[in-house]
Order: C-alpha cells, then structure tokens, then sequence
C-alpha cells in the first residue's frame, strides 16, 4: 500500500474499511461513481495485502517494480483463489473491476448496479480481516 507505507496489518485492515464505509454513503448519497472507486479500491488493497501476505510472485513482482499494475492484480487474484481454495476471491476482484471500469471510468453505472456488487466486497474484507487480523475480526 503505497501511501501508508510502514503501516501494521491491523493498520492496513483499518484503512481498508475506511474505503468500505465511504463506499456505502456514496451509494446512500446516491453517487454511483464515487461508490465505484471506493467499492474498487477495498478490492485493490485486499488483494495486495493477501498477496504480500502470501509472498505471491506477483507481489514481488510489483515490490520490484515500485507499483501494481492491473495485469499483476488480476493474477494474484487467481492465485489467492486457486491457492486458499476460496473462488470468492477472484469473483469479488472480477465485480470490483468491473464497477471501477464501467462505473467510475465509464460513468454508467446506477447505484443499483454498484450496491449488488456490497455483499461479494464485504465477504472479501470479512476475508481478511480473519485472517490477516485476528483481534479485528
């Protein structure tokens, strides 16, 4: 995580929930494409915590290069998914992509479209949230 460079785990879990809540009052506001980038970026850091957590490639990758990309983040995805056997993984990565294209680049998205999208995001936090930070869970 870039701008909190030197931050602990239960730190990072918190910053993280931070996006969650402020993505929830966009919706509640009725701003779908500031929800959008929120909802996106909870995904983002969950899956660079996992990531870092699990010493994927792709985390040294992007610790070598000084930065994620987005083809780095949709692989660890798939690897946090296959290698901890839980597929919501890669589905919530796949649904916050998906509203960070279409719903803060692209701007066509509704609340509605953006709000589905909740439960699969706070599953990935709840994720980990357990397991990367026990006593916060």
């Amino acid at each position: 995580m870039d701008e909190e460079e030197g931050m602990g785990v239960e730190e990072d879990v918190k910053y993280i929930e931070k996006f969650l809540f402020e993505g929830k009052e966009y919706i509640r506001r009725g701003d779908p494409t500031q929800a959008s980038e929120k909802i996106y970026k909870v995904v983002e850091e969950c899956i660079k915590l996992l990531a870092e957590r699990e010493n994927l490639p792709e985390y040294v990758e992007a610790e070598r290069e000084g930065r994620w990309r987005s083809r780095l983040l949709v692989k660890a995805a798939g690897r946090l998914a296959r290698d901890l056997r839980k597929r919501e993984i890669k589905d919530a990565w796949a649904r916050a992509f998906n509203v960070h294209v279409w719903g803060f680049h692209e701007n066509v998205l509704g609340v509605e479209d953006v709000e589905q999208d909740i439960p699969y995001v706070e599953w990935l936090m709840n994720y980990v949230k357990k397991i990367c930070s026990p006593s916060l869970s």
